[in-house]
């Protein structure tokens, strides 16, 4: 059956809702760029997108529901049930699987009693495996409302998820403190957190990420020394890295000690 028109949200928060809504709006030249952060803003307010919420989105932005439902539904990023105060994402992408994210995710999915995108009795937790988050030098990773936990193992997190249950303080591998995932999707929304001293936690990059950049700024220790095939090594030799583009090495053709090539006739 059809459903019926969505329920309007109370008077006084739609005129806040659509207060704020006026300040994301004007930070764009297209009225409709303004959708992914609004989308955000009413999922600050319960939690996850309902359809009140997408209504509104269409009303302010001048769109259908059809067309905001249709971004809503593409990005995981928008919960469309209630859910808990901390997401808490496990990543088991490729790298972070093999590290142990998978065993995480299946000992924290017995612990809690819940499945994948459930939340516990208690409307604390909310589990989910989720995708890569370009954390793969401390896999395995866990965020929790997309603050990460770098470096985790089942037994912490464990702990993790306990200490969010009881209420306990909880820091983040890198990043502000947590705040609730209302609280998150208000800043996602692009307004500024107000908790004292939580931009300057922020802090940058972990030292894994930077290594690359350390190598490049000749800041990190020289690479290791490739020396031609039965050349020994000289202490006050220069780093090589020897390729395809340098002078001619030894190759099978003219190196018996090392052939190349199948070993055994066609169909053997």
């Amino acid at each position: 059956m059809p459903q019926l028109p969505a329920p309007d949200y109370p008077a006084d928060v739609r005129a806040r809702l659509e207060a704020d809504a006026k300040d994301v709006i004007a930070r764009y030249p297209d009225s409709r760029s303004a959708l992914l952060p609004l989308l955000h803003l009413v999922q600050s307010e319960e939690g996850h997108v309902t359809r009140t919420g997408m209504q509104f989105c269409a009303d302010v932005l001048g769109l259908t529901t059809a067309e905001v439902t249709a971004v809503a539904t593409f990005y995981t990023m928008y919960r469309r049930k209630p859910s808990g105060d901390y997401q808490v994402g496990v990543c088991t992408n490729t790298l972070c699987a093999v590290m142990g994210g998978d065993a995480i995710f299946e000992d924290l999915k017995q612990h809690l009693g819940v499945g994948n995108n459930e939340t516990t009795e208690d409307g604390k937790v909310t589990l989910e495996h989720i995708e890569c988050n370009a954390a793969c030098d401390f896999a395995p990773v866990v965020m929790v409302n997309w603050e990460f936990f770098d470096n985790q193992t089942p037994g912490s997190a464990r702990q993790l998820v306990d200490d969010l249950r009881a209420g306990r303080e909880v820091q983040p591998t890198r990043g502000a403190r947590l705040c609730t995932f209302k609280e998150t999707a208000r800043i996602l929304a692009g307004f500024p957190d107000q908790r004292e001293g939580a931009v300057d936690e922020s802090g940058g990059a972990g030292p894994a990420s930077l290594i690359g950049l350390k190598l490049a700024k000749g800041e990190a220790p020289p690479a290791r020394v490739v020396h031609p095939r039965g050349e020994a090594p000289q202490g006050d030799r220069p780093a090589e890295h020897l390729s395809s583009h340098d002078a001619p090495q030894q190759t099978s053709a003219s190196d018996p000690a090392h052939p190349a090539g199948p070993t055994a006739e066609e169909g053997e």
